[in-house]
């Protein structure tokens, strides 16, 4: 009888996360009001420069990211509801759990938990509605490479990877764009064995003739096609748009 009262109670909690994390994934595309996205910044490579470059963050660090989407919104008739704020928060000292290099479902169905549990330890939040957590980990340019960054729409959390750098600090923002719209369900549009952009979705103009060069790039293919064989990053978000695929994913069209 005990045991059974247990393994109810067990099914009721998962019953109920299951139904937040659902209402969560759901809240967060509705549109209806500003969608709060918080910023915790670490200290990615532990170096005095990193430090020093979290210590002078405030709010305009972010500024392009919300103009990015107010813009993206306009675009797609949500001028009234489709807005972001993003709200710099207090410094983490300990770095969430990296996500496996190479991996098969089952050891990445445990590291999303093992994420979602240290954000959850880690990372409160105030204020009522739906939330976004990002974890900017910053690193010296000069002596990290950075490694490939990721999010979850479970939990609507990411970890990206950025530079300790002032002149880094647009091409930093196009990325935590890209990871912060994979919170919302945006797919990648881009070969992860090159990092090209795929054609059409992950162009921003795939009608253009002749095709390349473009002149923007679409946020989830992640660079400007400039041959067949060559793309760069954007060096801001003023050269980036959100695609019509991107758009139907994260609810901006229907």
């Amino acid at each position: 009888m005990f045991k059974r009262l247990r393994i109810g109670i067990l099914l009721f909690v998962l019953a109920a996360v299951s139904f937040s994390a659902y209402r969560a994934k759901v809240s967060s595309v509705e549109w209806k009001y500003t969608l709060v996205v918080n910023v915790f910044p670490i200290n990615g490579d532990g170096s005095r420069l990193s430090e020093e470059y979290i210590r002078q963050l405030d709010g305009g660090e972010f500024r392009s990211i919300e103009e990015f989407m107010r813009r993206s919104a306009e675009h797609y008739g949500k001028s009234d509801h489709g807005l972001i704020e993003i709200r710099l928060r207090a410094a983490i000292a300990h770095r969430p759990p990296p996500p496996p290099e190479e991996a098969n479902v089952l050891q990445v169905i445990w590291w999303s938990l093992k994420f979602r549990w240290w954000a959850y330890r880690h990372a409160k939040t105030t204020g009522p509605g739906t939330q976004v957590r990002l974890f900017l980990q910053y690193y010296d340019p000069q002596l990290v490479k950075v490694h490939r960054s990721t999010a979850l729409r479970e939990g609507l959390i990411g970890q990206v990877n950025v530079f300790a750098n002032p002149d880094m600090r647009e091409k930093n923002n196009v990325i935590v764009a890209h990871e912060f719209l994979h919170t919302l369900g945006a797919s990648d549009k881009y070969d992860l064995q090159n990092d090209f952009p795929r054609f059409p979705d992950g162009y921003a103009e795939p009608d253009r003739q002749p095709l390349h060069p473009q002149q923007w790039a679409e946020i989830m293919g992640g660079r400007i096609p400039l041959t067949e064989y060559d793309a760069i990053i954007p060096a801001h978000l003023n050269k980036v748009i959100i695609g019509p695929m991107t758009a139907r994913e994260i609810n901006f069209v229907q």
